[in-house]
């Protein structure tokens, strides 16, 4: 941030906010901001909002919460290409949402229930209003 724009932050917080030393609080609401960016359980949740940031992987994961299912299940599921399916899949695999295996010539899919309910539980601490 530039100092003009720092500047014209500090006198809208004079009035605004009744603080009389603006110099300060802007630095305290700076410090407060980048130890938000910093902290490790936003990165977390940026990437499990991102993974979920999609109707077909939410799909995918109500789906898999009622049992394991093969892609051809999924397929039929969302009325979507197999490429498009596995897309969607390999953003889930990445955060850990999903798990896979083989069994014969079919790929498997599961929930990994523990993860997503430990991203939520963290979304939820980090936002809940009290």
């Amino acid at each position: 941030m530039n100092i003009e724009r720092a500047d014209e932050i500090k006198k809208m917080l004079c009035s605004c906010s009744n603080i009389c030393d603006s110099g300060d609080y802007f630095v305290n609401l700076r410090e407060f901001g980048r130890d938000l960016k910093m902290n490790k359980v936003y990165k977390d949740l940026e990437k499990f909002s991102g993974a979920m940031a999609s109707k077909e992987r939410l799909i995918i994961l109500k789906s898999l919460k009622e049992k394991d299912r093969c892609v051809c299940e999924l397929e039929a599921i969302l009325n979507k290409a197999q490429s498009t399916i596995s897309h969607h899949l390999r953003m889930l695999e990445k955060v850990y949402l999903i798990r896979s295996w083989k069994n014969g010539n079919y790929t498997y899919y599961g929930l990994e229930k523990e993860n997503l309910n430990s991203f939520l539980k963290k979304l939820n601490e980090e936002l809940k209003i009290a």
